[in-house]
């Protein structure tokens, strides 16, 4: 899917010698575009910034700051909240870097190490740097823990401490303890 603010760098056309200076910031637009593509209600004051700079003969570095406020409803209250996020973003695209495979495959440890692409779309960063750091559960202040247990009618309904594998052991023992 191509990124809503599409930025791209074809590697092999930067120089290697100095960083270059990256910097997105999305309009009003792709603001909008992006608050739907992530699933949010408003996203404001995005912006990435940062370096590009060669790593070695083939490998690049990008080293910069997210920054961007997000609004999206509360989970327990449906308020919106607005959570602000400034996140330090480092990504190595290495020529080296093999995929894990098989059903079974191991990640790899360092997470931001990434495969050298032909062609680097910063919109592409932004984009999944902005989803991973988007709150999955966003909480109103002073929101309170919805209690969302249902039973039929005259029956009393099942808590935690009743889906526990060993409360009734605990139960049965406690009675037999009291006899003793």
């Amino acid at each position: 899917m191509k990124p809503v603010l599409s930025h791209p760098l074809r590697l092999t056309d930067l120089p290697r010698t100095k960083p270059v200076h990256v910097r997105l910031v999305p309009d009003e637009g792709q603001l909008e575009a992006l608050s739907d593509r992530l699933d949010v209600d408003v996203l404001r004051k995005v912006r990435l910034e940062g370096d590009l700079a060669a790593l070695g003969k083939t490998d690049w570095l990008f080293q910069g700051q997210l920054g961007a406020t997000i609004v999206q409803p509360c989970r327990v209250t449906t308020h919106p909240v607005t959570t602000r996020v400034d996140e330090t973003l480092l990504r190595t695209y290495s020529a080296t870097y093999e995929t894990p495979e098989g059903e079974e495959a191991e990640m790899p440890e360092d997470d931001s190490i990434e495969p050298l692409p032909g062609v680097l779309d910063m919109g592409d960063v932004l984009e999944e740097a902005l989803a991973l750091v988007i709150p999955d559960f966003p909480r109103a202040e002073g929101a309170d823990e919805i209690d969302l247990s249902v039973a039929p009618p005259g029956a009393e309904p099942i808590d935690d401490d009743k889906i526990k594998p060993f409360a009734a052991l605990a139960s049965l023992k406690a009675r037999m303890d009291k006899d003793d």
